[in-house]
């Protein structure tokens, strides 16, 4: 039945039928067929939802048929169609040869019936297909997104398509690694160039991660998203297919001596634009509430024309309903870009999303690394050394040198103070994406003064007991314990009060 539907994507009818032998006295009839407008894509798709369909419908049995608006199949263990291809149901302009009233009369007859019947089988078939998804929706985890099997199963990519379509996974065609595995380049047959994401084995949460960026990415529609195409389920493998970004991510141009020359300002404040339109949609305009978890530069793609889409849902969480916060003792993310009421306490919400944009935000106008951050002047981290600079009243020097006297300096010291004040510790004073996307769109409000931001001191106790209890960088899990064990402290050596529940 695969091998059936790509034949008939390509068909000029959107057909084809075909006979494999199982035994010297047992055979297989298959047909495909496809409504004749449909784009070759949309006809392939069609047809792999109703190959995914016929474990459900058709399980241990010796035929089967599997009806939808746009497409049908059908297998037998007997043939039911002729030697040479039947002309498609659903051409719609099929001429009518003869000259006898009476043959054409019984064609119009024909045609009615059949267009009754295609109805029928169409309501028939939406109707069974809303109860199985309302069946499964009612046994669907509250906590992780994965476990939709529903919309998993009707992305299904075949194993032997995505290693043609990537040489079987060549070295030539990788185009980066991530915590939870590599993602290589591929080019399907119809000329399309994808990204697969091929997850490592070693890690056990893998299938989880896969299952619950399939189920949740599948829901999200926008630009500034990556879009997703499918999965792979297949053996040992567990790839996701994506749309192809040719610029990579934006770590690979901000960092890098040479192609960071490409990004001029304009350029970086549409990315910052873009990530905070994508973060909005993802908290407040999607029907359903994300939290990323790890928002970082690795995990913002570049299409084309330089335009953001923010990827990477592996640990994203789903609130429902006026859910506003959560907590968890599993900590996973990126060390860096983890706002402190989560990294020290697992306490996470889409605030915690805002301390991450805060960060990226900082990065992209200076062009350096929160990371590993070094400074002879006493700076340990970007937040503080934005900090410093900010009340010295220097921030401009702040600025990347690459964009020389190219960007227009309030612009620039206002995306300055609206970093700081994403990165603000206390997670309430933090503004909204809503808020952000505001201040990036209206020049004329005053924006308000932000407090000192979560410092996270280099190479202190507290550090490194983080990294060694914390095994969290680039999205390894932590330990349970780490919850209970640490205490956050100031850079000027101040007391902070804790306030526990009672």
């Amino acid at each position: 039945m695969q091998n059936l539907s790509a034949k008939a994507c390509f068909d000029t009818w959107k057909i084809a039928t075909g006979m494999v032998s199982l035994t010297d006295f047992a055979k297989i009839y298959g047909l495909m067929e496809c409504r004749r407008d449909l784009s070759d894509n949309d006809c392939y798709s069609c047809l792999q939802m109703g190959i995914s369909d016929i474990p459900l419908c058709c399980n241990q049995r010796i035929g089967g048929r599997v009806y939808s608006e746009c497409c049908y199949l059908r297998f037998e263990s007997e043939p039911f169609f002729p030697a040479t291809a039947p002309l498609p149901s659903w051409s719609g302009d099929q001429s009518d040869h003869s000259d006898a009233t009476g043959n054409k009369s019984t064609m119009r007859m024909l045609q009615i019936i059949c267009i009754l019947m295609a109805i029928t089988l169409v309501l028939t078939s939406t109707i069974r297909t809303f109860l199985l998804r309302r069946k499964k929706a009612s046994n669907k985890d509250g906590g992780r997104v994965g476990g939709d099997n529903d919309a998993t199963e009707s992305l299904i990519f075949d194993l032997e398509t995505l290693q043609a379509a990537t040489d079987n996974f060549v070295d030539i065609n990788k185009l980066g690694e991530g915590g939870f595995g590599t993602v290589y380049k591929g080019k399907l047959l119809n000329g399309q160039e994808i990204a697969v994401k091929r997850l490592l084995r070693r890690y056990r949460q893998g299938m989880d991660e896969l299952r619950n960026e399939v189920a949740l990415v599948a829901k999200l529609q926008h630009k500034n998203l990556v879009r997703l195409l499918g999965c792979c389920l297949q053996g040992q493998e567990e790839l996701l297919v994506y749309e192809y970004m040719p610029n990579k991510s934006l770590d690979t141009f901000l960092f890098d001596p040479i192609r960071c020359l490409l990004l001029d300002w304009k350029s970086r404040y549409k990315i910052i634009e873009g990530i905070a339109r994508g973060l909005l949609y993802l908290h407040e305009d999607s029907r359903l509430k994300i939290i990323h978890r790890d928002l970082k530069t690795s995990n913002i793609l570049l299409d084309g024309d330089m335009n953001p889409k923010i990827a990477d849902f592996g640990l994203a969480r789903l609130f429902g309903g006026d859910q506003t916060h959560a907590s968890t003792s599993r900590i996973a993310g990126t060390f860096g870009y983890m706002a402190p009421e989560y990294a020290v306490y697992g306490k996470f919400s889409t605030q915690s999303d805002v301390f991450s944009f805060g960060v990226l935000v900082l990065e992209i106008v200076t062009g350096r690394k929160n990371a590993g951050f070094h400074e002879s002047d006493g700076a340990i981290d970007l937040l503080t050394y934005a900090w410093q600079h900010w009340t010295e009243g220097i921030a401009h020097k702040l600025i990347d040198r690459n964009l020389n006297e190219q960007c227009i300096r309030q612009e620039v010291l206002r995306c300055v103070l609206m970093g700081l004040l994403c990165v603000q510790g206390d997670a309430a004073e933090r503004p909204t994406m809503s808020t952000v996307v505001l201040m990036l769109n209206s020049f004329s409000s005053t924006l308000p003064i932000p407090s000192p931001p979560a410092f996270f001191i280099e190479g202190s106790q507290m550090e490194s007991d983080v990294l060694r209890n914390n095994s969290v960088v680039n999205g390894m899990e932590s330990s349970d314990h780490f919850n209970s064990k640490f205490k956050p402290y100031s850079l000027n050596e101040a007391s902070i009060t804790e306030l526990d529940p009672r």
